[in-house]
């Protein structure tokens, strides 16, 4: 009798497939937690990491950030840094902004629709802009 993978964990291995990753257990336990449900999601690798203890995960913080890294360089997720030192790791790999929650350090999807950016600065010689990312910085009032 053949082993027939859970949904979630199949989306999970679906996904590192399509980057052409080998689906370690890290890999694929993080991609799972990341992916399985079919939503989109930000984390943080401090956040990832307490997902995967919580449904009992064996991996460490160290691999939890070599993880990300591997599945940002591969194409699968995008990295949005905000205040210079604060890393989000978003699954939607769509051009569109954010919203930055201050109050709660937590990144969330702003409408793209509504966002208009008419003109950019020309590049300086010798480089072009790869991307735009806008993060809109939100406070409770």
């Amino acid at each position: 009798m053949t082993h027939t993978p859970q949904p979630r964990a199949r989306r999970g291995a679906d996904w590192l497939a399509t980057a052409g990753l080998r689906p370690t257990r890290q890999r694929l336990a993080l991609a799972t937690l990341l992916v399985g449900d079919g939503q989109n999601r930000h984390v943080t690798a401090e956040s990832l990491f307490e997902a995967a203890a919580r449904t009992g995960h064996k991996v460490s913080l160290a691999t939890v950030y070599n993880t990300l890294s591997a599945f940002c360089a591969a194409g699968l997720m995008r990295e949005i840094t905000v205040d210079g030192s604060k890393s989000y790791f978003d699954t939607d790999m769509t051009d569109h902004p954010h919203f930055y929650w201050e109050d709660e350090a937590r990144l969330s999807d702003a409408p793209a629709d509504q966002l208009e950016i008419s003109r950019l600065p020309v590049a300086p010689e010798g480089a072009e802009i790869a991307k735009v990312d806008v993060v809109i910085r939100l406070r409770r009032r």
